[in-house]
Parts: structure tokens; C-alpha cells; sequence
């Protein structure tokens, strides 16, 4: 029924990132080894929660934690604010919430400690989801898409809040702390989905791939200073050599072809990523001028990043069959197929 986007605050250019890491990042030669990921990641801007000042001093878990609970309120009330509006109901109408993140910890979760203030029922049904990173943008709305298919004529709010940018570690000697610096942003996105065949698209169905022993491709490791971040360099060739059979896995599953999608819509989670994915599918390079845009506006939000994406492809009209994918931690690949209403 609707779509909806927001960002924090606070922003950063990626010449004044690579300054400021520059400056603060401890493991010198490391940072001179690695400097270029700053230049190639394919980033101008990105909106984050702190001014860049809070990044460069010492925080533990619960600095880190009070700071993800307050950004990600703020982010949550004003999106799902948004999206309802969009949606042309009121609140009191949702009868759920599908929220999403897994940048910090929140119990009781970000849904329940924002529904006084956005002005949700007291029996309001609740689905918090923790662990999924960058897939969850895609399969939060498909959770959201089956429970509002479950109960005709019910409405449910899904919301994805995530603050990447809380996680960085400028005290690490581990490579991907330094890629992470060079990619986090953060964002929040919201839909309103409805069984009753009114709104913008249609969600017609979902799948997941999720490969076995690949529990250290991506993900978080928590140690005493915060969450870790596992970025794996194998994951643009793994995607590369694995995308196009578990997509065309998925396809088969929805009993369409390749041939049957207009356009994929992709979480870009990074330069790389969205060269493997345009090599793996054969599509022309450049064909995903979208995600190379909001990755340049926004660098690797995680979950919202590829709702950012779908956001710019309906403004410019979307296709008949769009095939939303994002991969996350598992390692995982999740798809949504959406049709464009008449």
C-alpha cells in the first residue's frame, strides 16, 4: 500500500571518512594498506547517527547500545509515520507490526517501545526480527506480505531500522573493520501491506537460498567494544558463481523464468556486490544504475538499503515483474517478487 524512507541527522562525506579514519584509525600501516577501499567503494555521502566527532572517541556496549536505542526510535516513528501516511489510513487501523534490525538490542523491541507514540492499538500483533542484516529489507516485507495474506482484510506495518554505522571499530587490527568504516551509513524504510488489491504493487511471492557451511561469510561477532563485522573478501566471487542457479531455483519455485522479470531491484552492498551481480545475471554493465545511486547517496545501510532502491525504481515506473534479492548473514540470498498494480 505504501513505501516510505528516512535517514538520520547527521551526514559525511567520503573524503572527510577517509580523513577522519585516516587520522584515528590505530593500526596505521593497516589503514595505508587499505586505504583505496575508501576510493572504490563506489560512496560520495552517507547519513549516520552521531556527529563524526562520537566516531573517533571510545564507546563499549553500552554507549554504543543507548545511542542504536535512541537513533533507531527516532528513525522508526518517523518512518512508520510516514509510510501510514502514504498508505491513506490512520493508525488505530494497523492490526501489526513486522520490525526489523540487527544493529543493536532492544527488548522490549523497537515496535513495542514506539506504539504509544505512534498511536497503535494496545492488541496490535508484534513479529520482532533480530540476526538477518543486509536480507532482511526483503524478507521482513515477505513476513509482512504472508501474515496480511493470513487475515484477509488486515494491515500490516513493517518497519526496518538499522544503524551500521554504530558498529564501527576504529581500535580493530581486522581488515573488514576497515572496510566497514568505508561502507556504513545507516536508514530506516517502512511499507504498509494490505490484503484488500489496493496500493502500489502487488507481493506475489518469496523464497530463500541459504548455502551450508557458509556461517563465516558474513555476520557480527560480539566482543567487549561492540559488535564485530565478518565480511568475508569471497563474497562478490560466491555471488558471482552462485547467484544465477539459486535465482533461477527461486524463479522455478514462483513457476516463472528470467525472461518473465523486467528488472531485478538489489540490495548494493558494495561496488563489488553489484558488479558480481550484474556478471552473474548477464546483464549489461551498469544495468543496476539504481543501486549504484543509492549506494552513492547512502553507502551500505543494510537492511533498508535495497527499499531505498525500490523507492527510486517505482518513482521512474517500475515493470510489470520486479525480483527484489538481498543477501545476508547465513549466508543467505532472499527474493520477493512484486508486480506493478494496473
Amino acid at each position: 500500500m505504501s513505501l516510505a524512507t528516512a535517514i538520520p541527522p547527521y551526514a559525511v562525506t567520503q573524503a572527510d571518512a577517509k580523513a577522519t579514519a585516516r587520522q584515528f584509525f590505530r593500526r596505521k600501516p593497516l589503514f595505508d594498506r587499505l586505504a583505496g577501499v575508501f576510493d572504490n567503494a563506489g560512496i560520495d555521502r552517507r547519513a549516520i547517527v552521531a556527529p563524526v566527532e562520537w566516531y573517533a572517541e571510545d564507546h563499549g556496549w553500552e554507549s554504543r547500545n543507548q545511542l542504536y536505542l535512541q537513533a533507531s526510535e527516532a528513525l522508526f516513528i518517523e518512518v512508520a509515520e510516514k509510510a501510514i501516511a502514504a498508505a491513506g489510513c490512520d493508525p488505530a487501523e494497523i492490526d501489526g507490526v513486522v520490525s526489523v534490525s540487527t544493529t543493536g538490542i532492544a527488548t522490549p523491541s523497537l515496535e513495542a517501545r514506539c506504539s504509544g507514540k505512534l498511536g497503535l492499538r494496545d492488541d496490535v500483533q508484534r513479529v520482532p526480527l533480530f540476526g538477518l542484516g543486509c536480507a532482511g529489507g526483503v524478507t521482513g516485507l515477505a513476513t509482512a506480505a504472508r501474515l496480511a495474506g493470513s487475515e484477509p482484510g488486515s494491515r500490516w506495518l513493517f518497519v526496518c531500522v538499522e544503524t551500521c554505522s554504530i558498529s564501527i571499530r576504529l581500535d580493530s587490527d581486522d581488515p573488514a573493520a576497515l572496510v566497514a568504516t568505508a561502507l556504513f551509513g545507516d536508514g530506516a524504510a517502512s511499507a504498509v501491506v494490505g490484503g484488500d488489491g489496493e496500493g502500489i504493487g502487488t507481493i506475489v511471492d518469496a523464497a530463500e537460498k541459504l548455502w551450508p557451511d557458509t556461517l563465516g561469510i558474513m555476520g557480527w561477532r560480539v566482543e567487549d567494544p561492540g559488535f564485530a563485522v565478518v565480511f568475508d573478501r569471497a563474497i562478490p566471487p560466491f555471488v558471482t558463481e552462485q547467484l544465477a542457479s539459486a535465482l533461477d531455483g527461486m524463479l522455478e519455485s514462483y513457476g516463472i523464468r528470467r525472461s518473465d522479470i523486467g528488472r531485478l531491484c538489489s540490495h548494493p552492498g558494495g561496488a563489488k556486490v553489484v558488479e558480481a551481480i550484474e556478471t552473474a545475471m548477464d546483464l549489461g554493465s551498469g544495468s543496476l544504475d539504481l543501486e549504484r545511486e543509492v549506494l552513492r547517496d547512502f553507502g551500505n545501510m543494510s537492511a533498508p538499503t535495497v527499499l531505498f532502491v525500490l523507492e527510486r525504481l517505482l518513482a521512474r515506473g517500475a515493470p510489470e515483474r520486479t525480483l527484489m534479492t538481498a543477501f545476508g548473514p547465513g549466508f543467505t540470498c532472499a527474493t520477493l517478487l512484486l508486480e506493478r498494480s494496473a
